[in-house]
């Protein structure tokens, strides 16, 4: 059956999903949208036809978009199918509530909020996108080689995407990695083996962690080492462990105050309630949220 990613939007955003859809399909990605030969004869079968070939949902949230009853029937049909969800945040100082804020609800949601003020924004939150699509589908959905041609003035090639082996975290100020250092903490802990996490200058495979719904939360498991991260309020330790515990549940939010159409996040440890943060080039926990708390999903 064919797989596609979904774009479910309000007609008053159609210019701009259209100029989405337009750039994710020259990349390779399957993608459906209803004014694009997605709707044939009757609009309610076609549009129950989408969701169900669906792999990937993207609503494109307003609240035009939560007061609409076409789009709540949509994402509420996806949301019963379990389709995976990655949401698109298009209005400032707004925050989905009632029906679309419970479906969204713990969701990373991508920010195209002001993307369209240049191209460079645009292209920062369509990266963003992809990157996020690919991370939560991307072995699920058939992405189409680039087509090489031969022509006396090549444009760059497009971009092959491809699906990484889990998120990586990549702190705002400092620029350094949570990274996975495989020797354990001395002297024991006494709660069983825990190892180092540490903060590398440069991306490499341990630097990857796989995300792992949880009851409220999310694991975050080490791609090589297959370690959870932890936080240890009581020694203020970040360290790994060899299952997850309540010290390895971690929320991950959008940090709303970031303009950089990056994936800026912020890392809080549902247990203890500490925000994950560098500082003075350490990996620290500390209680509020400042700059120090940002990180960029690589």
């Amino acid at each position: 059956m064919p797989a596609h990613v979904m774009l479910s939007y309000q007609w008053d955003d159609q210019a701009l999903v259209k100029k989405i859809y337009n750039r994710l399909k020259d990349h390779g990605l399957p993608v459906w949208m209803d004014i694009e030969g997605g709707v044939t004869g009757n609009i309610n079968d076609s549009m129950a036809a989408g969701v169900e070939e669906a792999v990937v949902i993207c609503p494109f949230m307003t609240p035009a978009y939560q007061a609409s009853r076409s789009c709540k029937k949509e994402l509420n049909y996806a949301d019963t199918r379990e389709v995976i969800m990655v949401p698109v945040m298009l209005a400032n100082n707004w925050e989905a509530s009632e029906w679309l804020g419970l479906i969204t609800a713990g969701l990373l949601w991508v920010d195209f909020r002001n993307a369209e003020q240049d191209e460079e924004q645009f292209e920062m939150c369509l990266q963003s996108l992809e990157e996020e699509i690919m991370f939560n589908a991307g072995h699920l959905l058939a992405v189409e080689e680039p087509q090489k041609e031969v022509v006396d003035d090549p444009e760059p090639s497009k971009p092959r995407l491809k699906k990484k082996p889990g998120r990586g975290f990549r702190h705002a100020v400092s620029e350094l990695y949570i990274h996975e250092s495989g020797e354990q903490l001395t002297p024991p802990t006494g709660d069983g083996s825990r190892n180092t996490v540490e903060l590398s200058d440069t991306p490499g495979d341990h630097c990857y962690w796989e995300e792992i719904k949880g009851n409220g939360c999310k694991y975050y498991r080490n791609a090589v080492t297959n370690r959870y991260l932890g936080f240890d309020p009581r020694r203020k330790q970040v360290h790994s462990e060899a299952s997850p515990s309540q010290s390895a549940e971690w929320v991950l939010l959008v940090d709303q105050t970031d303009r950089s159409h990056q994936r800026a996040v912020i890392i809080k440890n549902k247990h203890s309630g500490i925000f994950l943060a560098v500082q003075n080039g350490l990996l620290v926990g500390v209680t509020s949220y400042n700059e120090d708390c940002k990180w960029i999903l690589e």
